[in-house]
């Protein structure tokens, strides 16, 4: 058996994006990337939908990312990752495998983390293959963007198993599936 966790940085009104589709303003510090790396070796597999991969793949194998974060961008270079996808056919990161039946993941083995991929996570809790849902709200207000679960269709309840706060003021939100 294996655990699935999606993780999910989003702003204090619950966007993950912001209103044209930006990500530049998660706080991140020595302590989040302490947490970055500690998340990340608690792993097997890496799992995306295709446009969050697309992102991850144009920005983690390049020399800019292992100048300026050399041990995420190995971890995330080293790492298996799947993409559940009906549209990507050819991966060109390194290790990389799509599927098109996200129900394949419960076969695999180890820890796998969906990062980011809003709608892969929703289409996954939905399914019931989501074991611990991972929320991390940074301290700013955006106003509008894309909410993290737009595409949610019903109530997903939780329950909240754990909470950290950071010293930067991000504050991470563990919960189960109930």
């Amino acid at each position: 058996m294996n655990r699935i966790f999606s993780f999910h940085i989003v702003s204090v009104d619950g966007y993950y994006q912001g209103p044209e589709g930006e990500f530049d303003w998660p706080n991140t510090d020595e302590g989040f990337d302490e947490f970055a790396v500690a998340q990340l070796r608690e792993i097997d597999t890496i799992v995306f939908g295709r446009r969050t991969y697309e992102h991850m793949a144009a920005y983690w194998p390049t020399a800019e990312a292992l100048e300026n974060d050399p041990l995420v961008a190995a971890l995330m270079n080293s790492y298996a990752k799947i993409v559940v996808s009906h549209t990507l056919t050819a991966p060109g990161w390194h290790n990389t495998e799509v599927i098109t039946d996200p129900a394949l993941l419960r076969a695999r083995r180890g820890t796998l983390a969906v990062f980011g991929s809003s709608e892969l996570t929703t289409s996954l809790l939905s399914a019931g293959l989501i074991d611990e849902l991972r929320i991390m709200i940074h301290p700013v207000v955006l106003g509008a963007g894309r909410p993290l679960f737009h595409t949610a269709a019903r109530r997903h309840p939780l329950a909240l198993t754990q909470s950290r706060t950071f010293a930067s003021g991000n504050v991470l939100l563990t919960y189960r599936p109930t």
